[in-house]
């Protein structure tokens, strides 16, 4: 049985692992039934990554990195997933994920030009959602939970836009068999606001109001679905 993957490329902050769990605990949460049977390969630490041909699909996590640093652990996390990609690997990357994918297929990331996004925001679909394996059982608007500096400031040639607001144009795209998620459909309300406490200085000097934030916080069922949409879209023969 091919292997199922998740590509670990940061962690959540200490005081918060420990009572929430990491990353990979969160995804696994919503993939559901089966979830812990995925994989986790921790790159940043300096974990080796599988042959293409043992991996019936991967989810590639959100991290405090910056893809635009180039650290040598996340270029050779790239060029496994241009790999994978032209192996026709179904992938789905979330934030940092999304903007390595993106990087990785000949897209560019940098930093936002108006700063970060962060808390629980609206996001709208695209036309082209409508007829995505992932995305079209998404309503046209979604709340969608956010916490990001770094965007996809150009997508990779032939890639679609799947979801975007009036902040960030790319919050969502499909190349082929990887799909990019600028938000997270792993965070929880609970897990957003206790992020978001994690980063009040920063947060601050970008003139954003923690309060507001905080309060703004909401449920957000439509994005955390896509995690069970997608491990339905692997092969049956990985399906455990």
């Amino acid at each position: 049985m091919q292997k199922k993957l998740i590509i670990r490329t940061g962690r959540v902050y200490a005081e918060l692992r420990s009572e929430l769990g990491d990353f990979d605990d969160w995804i696994r949460r919503e993939l559901g039934a089966g979830g812990e049977r995925w994989q986790v390969i921790d790159v940043q630490a300096g974990e080796a990554l599988p042959a293409v041909t043992e991996v019936a699909g991967a989810v590639i996590t959100g991290s405090a990195a910056m893809v635009s640093e180039r650290a040598p652990w996340s270029e050779a996390t790239a060029a496994w997933l241009r790999s994978a990609h032209a192996a026709n690997v179904p992938l789905l990357g979330i934030c940092f994920g999304h903007q390595l994918l993106a990087s990785a297929l000949g897209g560019e990331v940098d930093y936002h030009p108006q700063g970060p996004e962060a808390g629980t925001v609206t996001v709208q679909t695209t036309a082209a959602a409508a007829s995505d394996p992932l995305l079209s059982a998404l309503p046209e608007s979604f709340a969608a939970n956010v916490i990001h500096w770094q965007s996809v400031q150009r997508l990779p040639p032939g890639a679609v836009c799947l979801a975007h607001n009036a902040f960030e144009p790319h919050h969502a795209f499909r190349h082929g068999s990887a799909w990019g998620v600028q938000f997270h459909p792993e965070f929880n309300a609970e897990a957003m606001t206790r992020y978001l406490a994690q980063l009040a200085e920063p947060l601050a000097r970008a003139q954003l109001s923690l309060p507001v934030l905080q309060q703004n916080v909401a449920a957000t069922p439509h994005a955390a679905a896509l995690l069970q949409r997608f491990a339905a879209l692997l092969p049956v023969a990985a399906q455990g």
